[in-house]
């Protein structure tokens, strides 16, 4: 057809000169043209090399030397967010071998931000320090709460150190002795009186020889008359009001 014009127009004496040959058919252009990736096309071969669609004066972009319209370009090249699956059109968080949009990047618990500490990963997930450590750190045996740095290891559990105190008293131990009732840590004095071996005398632990009577131990030189304070011997005593008096005592006191 543009061969014909050609003839006719220049058989009425009008000179007409080619603007260039189309990229797409390989024929002259003498009309309009569009100038693109180096070379010429008419407008209406010039168009997206996925949908077929005139791309005109609209942005497009180019691969492999081919023109895409921006929507089919991203849908087609553009990275994709891992969150939502939608291409990625401006920033991208690189994390975790993914792509993201910045707004799809946060915890996966609580849902915040990512704020200058950056993020904690665990199977595949990004969380947010404090997330991280209340669901995955160690917890300490006094306390329950997640422990982030030193810690002491006993009784088959982790501790913070200021935590692993006496659970009676909670005054820390003297050299890290420790003794250790029903899976808890105890001073001396309340480990004793625990278990009951506690001198009901002077109230310190018993740990060798020990005397049984009304109800409580004794260190055998502590059980004595509550009134001449003899030492008494289990089978020799009488009580009154709670309290062991030698026999003379007894009946001097109470006959």
């Amino acid at each position: 057809m543009l061969g014909s014009l050609q003839s006719d127009l220049n058989r009425l004496g009008v000179q007409t000169v080619a603007k260039g040959v189309c990229g797409a058919c390989k024929k002259p252009i003498a009309g309009q043209v569009v100038t693109a990736m180096g070379r010429t096309w008419h407008p209406e071969h010039f168009v997206c090399t996925h949908c077929q669609e005139e791309i005109g004066s609209k942005n497009f972009f180019e691969r492999d030397g081919q023109p895409y319209c921006e929507k089919d370009y991203h849908s087609l090249f553009s990275p994709r967010c891992y969150y939502c699956n939608g291409p990625i059109l401006d920033r991208v968080v690189t994390a975790l071998d993914r792509t993201w949009h910045p707004e799809h990047f946060f915890c996966a618990q609580c849902g915040s931000f990512f704020g200058p500490e950056g993020f904690h990963e665990k199977e595949g997930k990004a969380y947010c320090r404090k997330d991280y450590f209340d669901m995955f750190a160690p917890k300490c045996g006094g306390c329950a709460r997640a422990i982030l740095e030193n810690y002491i290891s006993a009784l088959n559990a982790l501790w913070h150190p200021e935590c692993f105190v006496c659970r009676e008293c909670f005054i820390p131990f003297v050299n890290g002795s420790f003794f250790e009732h029903e899976g808890q840590p105890y001073c001396e004095a309340h480990y004793h009186e625990h278990r009951g071996s506690l001198c009901s005398g002077c109230q310190k632990p018993i740990t060798g020889r020990c005397i049984t009577a009304m109800g409580k131990k004794f260190h055998p030189e502590h059980f004595v008359c509550a009134f001449c304070l003899k030492q008494l011997n289990k089978g020799t005593f009488k009580e009154q009001n709670d309290k062991p008096y030698c026999q003379s005592c007894f009946v001097k006191l109470f006959s």
